[in-house]
């Protein structure tokens, strides 16, 4: 499981030009599943949304989390964080998870977030969206599971 996180002033995802999704200051997460992604990388890939310290402290340094900040959350499924561009021109989504296997653990990620008391909103599992996102700093981290393929 991937997760590429951005932490931003606000997001926003549309589908068809129906908002589904919004937030205020927090973190936009893109996360990806491969094959073999378990429950346990959800959990694994939420903890670390919820508590990866990269909201500035009083001091300028990086000492808090989405938790301490009050924040909200965007998740947005994103299969192609599993693109392969190493051979030709064309990414291979190979070693993405199927649909009804990613909705499941992407779904895993939100409710354990949820879980913790974040406020959580979501894209549209297999939609064409468009996705607004104001970076803040700009701050982006990327995350792996335990089990990721690499």
């Amino acid at each position: 499981m991937r997760a590429l996180i951005q932490r931003v002033l606000r997001g926003r995802v549309t589908v068809e030009g129906q908002e589904v999704g919004a937030i205020g200051p927090g973190l936009v997460v893109l996360v990806g599943v491969g094959h073999g992604d378990t429950r346990e990388d959800a959990i694994y890939i939420a903890d670390k949304i919820a508590h990866l310290r990269i909201f500035e402290d009083d001091r300028g340094k990086m000492n808090c989390s989405v938790i301490d900040r009050a924040g909200e959350v965007l998740v947005v499924s994103q299969f192609t964080l599993y693109g392969d561009c190493r051979k030709g021109r064309r990414p291979s989504f190979t070693t993405a998870a199927p649909p009804e296997v990613a909705r499941v653990r992407v779904d895993e990620v939100v409710n354990h977030l949820r879980a913790l008391k974040l406020p959580v909103a979501t894209g549209q599992f297999q939609a064409h969206m468009v996705v607004e996102i104001v970076n803040d700093g700009p701050v982006t981290m990327w995350v792996e599971g335990r089990g990721s393929e690499t």
